[in-house]
């Protein structure tokens, strides 16, 4: 995930936001407008009461309403603090997130399949740059969630293939499946509207909510 794009569109958001604020009335504009209709009202036609009584129910709810959005976003601003201090901890922690690609590091490469129904066989594919098939992992017929495989980085051959950022896909039944890597957190940060992110060794940011599992 490009972590820097999903900042300026939070920027720009936020920039949209205060334009939007800065067009907005106040319930003391509102009541500006009031008494300055009041003063220039016609003596021979005065402001029906009934008119009158209706705008100041609607200034009352204008209000209300501001309030009610200043809680909510106070509450949202505390919300996403919590989620930031409570995702620290995770630093250090291995997880599963969703991804078509992993990296080979060392000879070694980790993840899971998200199997959805139990008693159907399950192959992972590994695929170098070029969408070439280099090794067919077989995990049998798992039980329906998730299923962790590893790859030794030997082809289907046997050979040892160089490190580096390989294509998974895996089927069920002959049907695609969804893929996972796992991989240590590095690091915590603040992605603005889209919430908090993981630093994920191999694989890069991901959102809090995608993240599958903790290990």
């Amino acid at each position: 995930m490009a972590v820097d794009s999903v900042n300026g569109n939070a920027s720009s958001q936020q920039s949209s936001s205060s334009q939007l604020q800065q067009q907005t009335l106040s319930q003391s504009d509102f009541l500006k407008l009031m008494v300055t209709q009041m003063t220039n009202q016609d003596p021979t036609k005065p402001m029906d009461s009934t008119q009158m009584v209706a705008q100041m129910a609607q200034f009352s709810q204008v209000a209300a309403t501001q309030e009610l959005q200043q809680s909510f976003d106070s509450l949202a601003s505390n919300l996403t603090g919590d989620q930031f201090v409570r995702a620290a901890s995770l630093v250090g922690q291995e997880v599963l997130v969703p991804s078509t690609a992993g990296k080979l590091t060392d000879g070694a490469l980790a993840g899971a399949v998200n199997v959805g129904s139990s008693g159907t066989y399950v192959n992972v594919q590994i695929k170098d740059q070029a969408g070439n098939v280099v090794r067919t992992i077989s995990l049998g017929q798992p039980d329906a969630g998730l299923v962790k495989f590893s790859w030794d980085g030997k082809s289907d051959d046997g050979t040892q293939l160089n490190d580096g950022v390989y294509q998974i896909s895996a089927t069920s039944g002959g049907t695609a499946i969804d893929t996972f890597v796992r991989g240590k957190v590095e690091g915590v940060g603040a992605s603005g509207t889209d919430g908090t992110y993981l630093q994920v060794a191999g694989y890069g940011g991901a959102l809090l909510s995608q993240i599958a599992q903790i290990l």
